[in-house]
């Protein structure tokens, strides 16, 4: 039976600016897949990412030449040779994961469970002052894990900051690339110091050989170093924990492959999303339970959400999204 499949654009505006290394967003641009056969409907949501090339449009031709195989009933296994990895084949992916949840009445016994999680609470990139208030804030809200978007004009002091605001919470530092690695030894004393748990992407990708066999006293995640599991042989002897997000692996099944390939190397997991709906985080919470680390709040920077979305309480608990968003019963 033929598959029909729909895409679109959709674009959600931001409650506040987000700001790491790299600029700043003020809304999610996201492109949405709708995949349909017997009845049933299955979505995913990606975001292209201008980092890797990408754009909405990108994307969406990317869509649009692999729909004839994808509609003719390629399989997710068959997806990852027609399209590489990232947010074209995310969205492609999901959607097919979804479409089987919604045609057989559940998740795919292969997937773990949806639960609540201790999601990682991002501090976006400001003054010192601001980014301590910030953190103070979202421990009154019940956040136990921050996330530190830093660039290399003051990170020192945007990491006392917060520690001083949240002195007994996790902490990650988060460069984005935005470090060199003159930066990431000079701070070496302080990061212990504030008990960092880890520093996520310190140096550029592509310019990381300067981290092999390096003595650090904080760890080190690999992010826009790490996309699928074919990177795991590069990143060792350089890094400690790879950040799992779907847009760069090119959807749930890759994502799978790469943490269990990672675990089988030792490696510390973390997923990540970008800033997306909860449509976009929604497959993701179903892997949650496979990592060490969970940073899944880009929701929460929406100035409004999809119906069904995350929910945060206030002992720091994200709740997943409804089941009728993305893995639910036939409609």
């Amino acid at each position: 039976m033929l598959r029909t499949l729909d895409c679109r654009i959709e674009r959600w505006p931001l409650a506040t600016p987000f700001r790491i290394s790299r600029g700043v967003k003020t809304a999610a641009e996201v492109v949405v897949v709708a995949l349909e056969q017997g009845g049933a409907r299955g979505w995913g949501e990606a975001v292209p990412y201008a980092r890797y090339g990408e754009t909405s449009e990108s994307v969406r031709g990317q869509i649009v030449n692999a729909t004839a195989k994808v509609t003719a009933g390629a399989s997710r296994e068959e997806l990852t040779g027609l399209l590489p990895p990232g947010a074209a084949r995310n969205a492609i992916d999901c959607a097919m994961w979804d479409l089987e949840a919604r045609s057989s009445g559940a998740v795919p016994g292969t997937l773990p469970p949806a639960a609540s999680v201790t999601t990682a609470i991002t501090i976006s990139l400001d003054t010192p002052e601001a980014m301590g208030r910030a953190a103070a804030a979202a421990i009154a809200s019940g956040a136990r894990l921050l996330k530190a978007k830093l660039d290399a004009k003051e990170p020192a002091d945007c990491l006392r900051a917060i520690r001083a605001a949240a002195p007994d919470v996790r902490l990650i530092a988060d460069a984005n690339e935005g470090w060199s690695l003159d930066v990431l030894l000079e701070l070496q004393p302080l990061l212990h110091a504030l008990r960092i748990a880890f520093v996520e992407q310190p140096l550029p990708a592509g310019r990381d050989a300067g981290l092999a066999g390096l003595a650090l006293q904080v760890p080190l995640c690999a992010d826009e170093s790490c996309h699928t599991s074919a990177d795991l042989d590069h990143l060792a002897g350089r890094y400690s924990v790879v950040n799992v997000k779907l847009d760069k692996t090119g959807g749930l099944t890759e994502a799978l492959r790469l943490i269990a390939a990672a675990r089988a190397r030792n490696f510390g997991v973390m997923v990540g999303c970008m800033v997306c709906t909860s449509l976009g985080v929604a497959p993701a919470f179903h892997i949650a339970a496979l990592v060490d680390f969970v940073d899944l709040d880009g929701p929460l920077w929406l100035r409004e959400d999809r119906d069904g979305g995350v929910r945060m309480d206030g002992d720091g608990w994200l709740a997943p999204p409804s089941p009728a968003l993305w893995g639910g019963a036939r409609e």
